[in-house]
């Protein structure tokens, strides 16, 4: 049976979106790189980033909450713990790590991420592991290896101090995905995903008031310019892509078309940061990709 052309374009509309908010969401790492290049610490640059945000994520709260019921006092306990581990440590750890390793690895090891939420319902709930999910991990990480012992060569011990501050960021946004299932049926995405984003933006703004002189706010044009872009084009811009295009597609075909987000962090990590591009990260990304796509596959 044909497709209707609503449905074909439907589709379409949904295949753009999903990729834009992947290439989008991947050019995070690019910006944090970039603005790393004027002398400023994640503390700062996480401030800013957020500040920006900030705007965005409450106006969505705000447009979601409309007409809802009033969220209990168990709802908001949720939002605190999701926004603190899922938006404000997976987020200051991932900008800590960047400083270290290359944007590659950072997304190399953040692409791992479902399987960390696998391994931790395994932990927490005693879920089991398919076998083709266990190959599919084992494949995923391999690759995470063969990048990892490749920069570690070049770049010395502090690389590993990256990519464990950027693998934490990864198990924090895991538990974020674990514990948010619940409250995603119950509140709404939307509304989730605006509430707990404010929370986080509110840390992090706090954060740097208590452990930074004000003076500290005095960066480089050039930071906040590039603040502006992660927080709108890098931030806000993915999330409300993603789930455009999960309406459109579904959460499995969005989590496949994903895929294109490694990729797009090298290409550009190559062409605008000059890392290198070499036969460790080709293989290293080709098992990468490959373990998820194999993981992937093994839950339909």
């Amino acid at each position: 049976m044909q497709s209707s052309p609503q449905a074909r374009k439907r589709i379409a509309t949904g295949m753009l979106l999903a990729t834009v908010g992947a290439i989008a969401f991947s050019g995070k790492a690019i910006i944090v790189k970039l603005a790393y290049r004027h002398g400023v610490d994640a503390v700062t640059l996480i401030m800013y980033r957020m500040l920006f945000a900030f705007p965005i994520f409450a106006a969505m709260a705000w447009w979601s909450s409309r007409g809802k019921p009033a969220l209990s006092g168990k709802d908001w306990f949720g939002i605190l713990g999701l926004g603190v581990t899922g938006y404000y440590l997976a987020s200051y750890l991932d900008f800590a790590g960047l400083s270290y390793i290359s944007a590659s690895l950072e997304r190399l090891i953040l692409y791992v991420n479902p399987t960390l939420v696998l391994l931790l319902g395994l932990f927490l709930y005693q879920r089991s592991v398919q076998r083709l999910q266990a190959l599919g991990m084992l494949i995923s990480y391999a690759g995470v290896l063969l990048v990892f012992g490749h920069e570690v060569t070049l770049a010395g011990a502090n690389v590993a101090l990256g990519a464990v501050l950027v693998f934490l960021s990864a198990v924090c946004y895991a538990l974020y995905l674990i514990y948010s299932g619940e409250m995603v049926q119950r509140i709404g995405s939307l509304r989730l995903v605006g509430l707990a984003t404010s929370v986080a933006c509110v840390l992090c703004i706090t954060q740097f008031v208590v452990l930074r002189p004000w003076s500290a706010a005095l960066v480089a044009p050039p930071v906040l310019w590039l603040s502006l872009l992660n927080a709108t084009l890098c931030t806000a811009l993915p999330v409300l892509l993603v789930m455009m295009a999960i309406e459109r597609l579904g959460a499995s075909v969005v989590s496949q078309v994903g895929m294109i987000g490694p990729m797009s962090t090298i290409l550009m990590g190559v062409v605008i940061l000059g890392e290198p591009f070499t036969v460790w990260i080709a293989g290293g990304t080709v098992l990468v990709i490959s373990g998820i796509f194999v993981f992937s596959r093994s839950g339909r």
